[in-house]
């Protein structure tokens, strides 16, 4: 079997603290500034510009021109995936103050990994999911049965154009803070957009955290079976 030697690249960008801190910043999907990601990774602006240079070569992340600023970004699902696989195996951060343990409870509700759905209210959603035969579980992947295509379609969800997608269409993803595993892939994206679209969660402001709205306590009852107590995060 050949071996890939791009695979010690890689391990060695997660590997650096301050990679790790900026990689960790953009597992929320968004697109962040240097200046962004030097705030929230603590280190200094022009320590972030080194290693942001480091990781586009490696193909790790991605940069937009956008007027006078640059906006990076993860550059593929693959190096997201990853990262939350790595999570899952990493000794926790021990919780030092009331803003952090508020934070940390929200994480692990519910959150974005990168594209898709992840926390307590992914892995609850994959479970349904698997219970409602909508999706089956085939080494590791799940499969979209023909019940599934239905529920989807009646979701407005376009599985046909999913399937355009250059990726993974349907990917386990191991939750780090769950240890279980949650949807991923374009179908997991897809879903994610979806509700967004029905407004039944909402992305936080400077976090990964997302909120369950009223609305969503309601679609994720009557849709997946799932129940859910209001929260003011």
């Amino acid at each position: 079997m050949a071996i890939n030697s791009n695979v010690s690249l890689i391990a060695s960008l997660i590997s650096e603290p301050s990679r790790a801190a900026i990689l960790s910043v953009l597992m929320d999907g968004r697109m962040h500034t240097a200046t962004e990601l030097a705030a929230k990774a603590r280190i200094k602006p022009q320590t972030a510009s080194f290693h942001l240079a480091k990781m586009i070569e490696a193909q790790a992340l991605t940069v937009q021109q956008q007027g006078r600023h640059r906006y990076y970004g993860i550059h593929n699902p693959e190096v997201a995936h990853v990262m939350e696989s790595l999570l899952s195996i990493t000794p926790l951060t021990p919780i030092k103050s009331l803003n952090q343990a508020t934070e940390d409870q929200a994480i692990r509700r519910a959150r974005t990994c990168y594209d898709h759905l992840a926390g307590n209210l992914g892995v609850r959603l994959t479970e349904s999911l698997r219970n409602q035969l909508i999706v089956e579980e085939v080494g590791k992947e799940y499969v979209v049965t023909q019940k599934g295509e239905a529920f989807f379609a009646n979701l407005n969800i376009d599985l046909a154009q999913v399937r355009t997608k250059r990726r993974a269409f349907c990917l386990q993803c191991l939750d780090w803070s769950e240890r279980r595993y949650h949807l991923a892939g374009a179908v997991g994206h897809a879903l994610l957009e979806r509700l967004l679209e029905l407004q039944w969660i909402e992305r936080l402001p400077k976090t990964r955290a997302i909120r369950i709205t009223p609305d969503g306590l309601i679609g994720f009852k009557d849709t997946f079976s799932i129940e859910l107590t209001e929260t003011t995060t």
